[in-house]
């Protein structure tokens, strides 16, 4: 878990904030696209509607 914080930390993103979205978005998210969900290529959900 510590880990998973600093790597938020180090990308410069809140990990409160990534770890409650990637919860959130795992279950729906398809096998193919779970690195989308990772730190340092991650993008709020409310982002990613806006450029979809």
């Amino acid at each position: 878990m510590y880990s998973l914080i600093v790597t938020a930390k180090l990308n410069d993103i809140d990990p409160q904030a990534w770890l409650a979205d990637v919860l959130a978005r795992i279950a729906g998210t398809p096998m193919s696209r779970l690195t989308e969900l990772l730190q340092w290529n991650w993008a709020p959900a409310s982002n990613q509607q806006k450029s979809a």
